[in-house]
């Protein structure tokens, strides 16, 4: 019992902290009257005015809300939702699958942070972008061993129970990526292939002078 009293003075206190705050927040800010604020029982000014000029009464009913709409109107005539960072554009990953990962990839993103998170998170990252790094290579036996570590990194995470979310990055082939790696080498290359071999073919004969012409030359 005493400690549900403790609770409940605790809450009177948080909640008549709320209300002086945001007594004091009304009194400071004139925050335009609409409809919404004179069906809450707002006290307003003169006719005209459009101003708040006093707190309004709190109901027993209705008071968390009502603190917490009062807050949102007075930063709204403070300006303090203008020029939001995302303002007349769409939020990211909203209305995407759900991914357990959000909140850290979007930290990383945004710190620009690499080579940091759990194990799980790093090799999906370097999944997304290993066709990039292997196309950077000139060498076989390299790109051969990258993809080799890179499965060695996977099962070694699998294996660790360290907590974290899940490795749900698959195991490449050493064949068939060796494969893709080298149709997209001969892809790249084929258009300066093309162009060094227009570059050696011959040009075009010139025209031998008329018989004619060459009367006149010798004349």
């Amino acid at each position: 019992m005493a400690r549900g009293n403790k609770h409940r003075e605790s809450g009177d206190h948080a909640l008549r902290a709320a209300r002086y705050r945001d007594a004091r927040a009304a009194a400071e800010t004139p925050v335009p009257a609409d409809d919404h604020a004179r069906a809450a029982g707002r006290t307003l000014g003169r006719e005209g005015e459009g101003q708040e000029t006093a707190p309004r009464a709190f109901h027993e009913s209705d008071q968390v809300w009502e603190v917490a709409n009062n807050a949102i109107d007075a930063a709204m005539a403070r300006g303090d939702f203008d020029n939001l960072a995302y303002a007349g554009k769409p939020i990211p990953g909203l209305g995407g699958a759900d991914d357990p990962d959000w909140w850290i990839k979007g930290l990383l993103q945004r710190e620009h942070v690499s080579g940091l998170g759990p194990p799980a998170l790093m090799l999906r990252k370097e999944d997304a972008e290993l066709e990039q790094t292997l196309d950077a290579e000139a060498s076989e036996a390299r790109v051969r061993a990258i993809l080799a570590d890179f499965n060695a990194r996977i099962i070694e995470a699998r294996r660790q129970l360290s907590g974290g979310p899940p490795v749900t990055t698959r195991l490449r082939d050493l064949d068939a990526e060796l494969a893709a790696w080298r149709a997209r080498a001969e892809s790249r290359a084929a258009p300066a292939q093309r162009a060094a071999s227009r570059a050696q073919e011959p040009g075009p004969v010139p025209p031998r002078p008329s018989r004619m012409a060459r009367r006149f030359r010798r004349r």
